[in-house]
């Protein structure tokens, strides 16, 4: 009788949602549906540390965007936020009502205003982003012991992989895919 191959009875290794690594598309699938779940829920508790009442997820987005990009246009944030000019200009006439942003006169359109972080803009974002990024500092000191903070460290490697590669949608802040060249 043929001796068996030991090897052969291992079962393989298992992924996160207890079926086979490396599955098929419906285990690929369940495992989309649980990363999205996952990171949404970081999401909402992370704006939840957030200082109380200091901006609604809109404003932080705006204000993160211009921190980013540099001054801009109500149209410009409206393409870029997905959102309809009007909704826009409610938006940014609370921000600049509460003075963490300024309109100045468009560089080349006399017809155009832009929009700036003031130095109360820029502690705002400073203050969400501190209490955010002590929530979690402070979660992931005191939930996860060392082995779990390393398997998350390489997650992240993964995570960042994910939405960084070339595609053809458009980027996760909404911009136009990158160019490859």
């Amino acid at each position: 009788m043929p001796r068996e191959n030991p090897a052969a009875k291992k079962p393989a290794p298992e992924g996160p949602t207890g079926a086979p690594a490396g599955g098929t598309g419906g285990e690929t699938a369940e495992l989309a549906a649980q990363t999205a779940a996952a990171v949404a829920a970081l999401g909402r508790r992370l704006r939840a540390a957030s200082p109380a009442g200091a901006l609604t997820p809109t404003q932080r987005s705006v204000l993160a965007r211009i921190l980013r990009t540099g001054p801009t246009t109500i149209a410009a944030l409206a393409r870029a936020e997905l959102v309809r000019p009007q909704s826009m200009r409610v938006t940014v006439g609370a921000l600049e009502e509460r003075g963490v942003l300024a309109r100045s006169p468009h560089p080349t359109d006399g017809r155009q205003v832009v929009f700036a972080l003031t130095e109360e803009g820029h502690q705002t974002l400073r203050a969400v982003q501190r209490a955010k990024h002590d929530w979690l500092t402070e979660a992931l000191a005191t939930r996860l012991d060392a082995a779990e903070q390393r398997t998350l460290a390489e997650a992240v490697v993964l995570l960042r992989r994910l939405v960084s590669e070339q595609h053809d949608g458009p980027e996760p802040d909404g911009s136009a895919p990158r160019d490859a060249g």
